[in-house]
């Protein structure tokens, strides 16, 4: 098929993630997929076999990007597109235009996010052949405010490479995790918690760091690192983490890592890994540690409750609960045969429920199935 993708994401997460590794798949399924992005996004080069000629660059500013939504439709009748696929909510509108304006395309949307969306997205919504929930919590709340019929939505949960991440874990020797600690300045027998994730606040990062605080009274030789960038004017979030790291004398012990570009070593090295969210529509972090085999401890959003089988793949805690968090977290690093009893049936409830293939097994399947619907 002929597919165009669409993104005008500036920063890499989980969302850039599912549409990396979905035209990657797509593109050795033999399909011919040309992506529409904004200058500098980072998402081509993290698809490997992508030519340079199957990327566009456009502003993409808004939904009221008029000149955007022109170029749009002229790429997508040039590259004879049968389906455009959009995945950020202020290039819907730009999207559906295109669409409109090619009426042999059909017109798909990822949900990949737990926000409501306005009266506009709802009428756009509503023209789209299928819209795609990365988890049954986006597939309610978009039934909850009714903006297109419910057998519209498909639940279709991101996927994770986990022969990739299994393979970085099984690889990863004593030798590799040792060099890895000493490039963060962190000893090499420490029991190493992790957490990957955008900074900003929705993420939980300092009640990750005030739970940190905590199991140190009690496991002083636990390190903690983050890994993520703040791509907000002033990186106001990393400010704020640093600055309690700081307020807590935890400088020595807690690490701000930055962007991580290969998460597969970074996962292999921990221990346990933890998420703090207060809210989640899915939980690319999560899967990604599990697909390794790392057990998780993470707060109790929609996502997490979807993705974790509590007492077997992880522990849930409550949100904004540092106490308990720091208590699920000396649990299981008191436990390391809890931990690697969990690690393992994390591992095979990710090959069995959250593996890629599956997922690009089900978006191919909603674009044939596009075709048969009328917009």
């Amino acid at each position: 098929m002929k597919i165009l993708q669409i993104s005008s994401a500036q920063s890499f997460g989980g969302g850039e993630r599912y549409v990396a590794d979905l035209t990657s798949a797509l593109l050795e399924r033999g399909h011919e997929v040309h992506i529409v992005v904004r200058p500098n996004s980072p998402i081509p080069s993290k698809i490997p076999k992508l030519s340079r000629r199957n990327v566009s660059m456009l502003p993409l500013r808004n939904a009221l990007d008029v000149q955007s939504a022109h170029e749009l439709a002229r790429i997508a009748k040039e590259q004879r597109s049968e389906i455009i696929h959009a995945h950020m909510a202020r290039d819907y509108p730009l999207a559906a235009y295109a669409a409109r304006r090619n009426p042999a395309a059909k017109l798909i949307i990822t949900r990949h996010v737990l926000f409501q969306l306005n009266r506009l997205h709802g009428r756009i919504l509503s023209r789209a052949a299928r819209v795609i929930a990365v988890s049954q919590a986006v597939a309610r709340q978009l039934n909850s405010q009714r903006l297109l019929p419910a057998e519209r939505i498909s639940v279709v949960r991101n996927g994770v490479d986990v022969a990739r991440l299994r393979k970085a874990r099984v690889n990863f020797n004593s030798e590799e995790r040792a060099e890895l600690l000493r490039s963060w300045a962190l000893p090499k027998g420490c029991l190493l918690v992790g957490s990957i994730g955008q900074l900003n606040p929705l993420k939980g990062h300092e009640e990750f760091v005030r739970a940190a605080a905590l199991v140190l009274t009690e496991i002083p030789h636990a390190r903690f690192v983050i890994a993520g960038e703040d791509d907000s004017p002033g990186a106001g979030t990393r400010l704020a983490v640093s600055k309690l790291i700081g307020e807590l004398d935890l400088q020595e012990k807690v690490r701000l890592l930055g962007r991580v570009d290969d998460v597969g070593p970074f996962l292999a090295s921990l221990d346990l890994y933890v998420s703090a969210s207060r809210t989640e529509s899915f939980g690319l972090g999560m899967a990604e540690a599990m697909a390794c085999g790392i057990p998780v401890v993470a707060t109790g959003t929609e996502g997490a409750l979807e993705i974790i089988r509590l007492g077997e793949t992880g522990i849930i805690t409550d949100i904004n609960a540092p106490g308990e968090l720091a208590k699920a977290i000396m649990l299981l690093l008191c436990d390391s045969k809890q931990r690697d009893v969990m690690g393992q049936n994390a591992f095979e409830h990710a090959s069995e429920h959250l593996a890629l293939p599956q997922m690009v097994d089900a978006v191919e399947r909603i674009y044939r199935e596009s075709h048969t619907i009328s917009n």
